[in-house]
């Protein structure tokens, strides 16, 4: 049980270790962070009972339909649903970086808890794959929503709708791309593996992109390094 949980945390806690250091100026209260990967976390259990009842129906008769809304929609509308009411209007969200960190952990404490779930059902054995495809998948999913609200929060008020918009379609689009390509492909690895590639270098791309905003925003502030 031990090794189980320790395969099942162990990858978001680092993913997320990666994300959270990456932040130049004041890095988030720690608890602040443990506070949005349980909200995250916690989520997992209602989303996956749903998850199970629309299975059980069969509410989904299409792979395309299974693919983008009972995983995509389901999963990406709660998380950024968390982060939009618990998480944007917060103090502690004081710069366009800071919407990494906390996209991030919402997504992997959603990702931590479906991890251990996986393994205690299929075997620790399955701990690599899962850590390099669901648990990375679902962390970057978390870093480009938590990239467009932080320009959200940080751009002029006629621009703040259209950056709200992308934080949940974007992600959406991606995490439906990524399911369907898994149900729809015999030969899925091969599609995936561009995917992930093509998916790490956008969410890097933001990473980058939101540290150049942090950047501006704290020498408009005056408060820069």
């Amino acid at each position: 049980m031990l090794m189980v949980l320790s395969a099942g945390i162990a990858p978001g806690l680092a993913i997320l270790s990666y994300f959270y250091l990456k932040d130049q100026y004041e890095s988030e209260p720690v608890l602040m962070v443990f506070k949005a990967f349980l909200y995250g976390a916690v989520l997992t259990f209602p989303i996956m009972f749903v998850q199970y009842v629309f299975s059980v129906e069969n509410v989904f008769h299409f792979n395309w339909s299974k693919a983008f809304l009972s995983a995509a929609l389901m999963e990406e509308f709660f998380k950024w649903f968390i982060l939009i009411f618990t998480i944007y209007q917060h103090g502690d969200f004081n710069e366009p970086y800071d919407g990494i960190v906390y996209g991030a952990s919402v997504s992997l404490g959603f990702a931590t808890v479906e991890n251990i779930l996986y393994l205690f059902a299929n075997g620790v054995e399955h701990a690599l794959g899962r850590a390099v495809l669901p648990v990375s998948s679902h962390a970057l999913f978390g870093v480009i929503m938590g990239f467009y609200l932080g320009k959200a929060k940080f751009s002029s008020q006629d621009k703040k709708k259209k950056w709200i918009f992308l934080s949940f379609f974007v992600p959406f689009l991606l995490h439906g791309l990524y399911d369907f390509i898994i149900l729809t492909e015999r030969s899925w690895i091969y599609y995936m593996i561009p995917f992930m590639l093509f998916l790490w270098w956008l969410g890097l791309r933001k990473v980058r992109q939101a540290k150049e905003l942090t950047i501006e925003h704290h020498q408009r502030n005056g408060t820069a390094l």
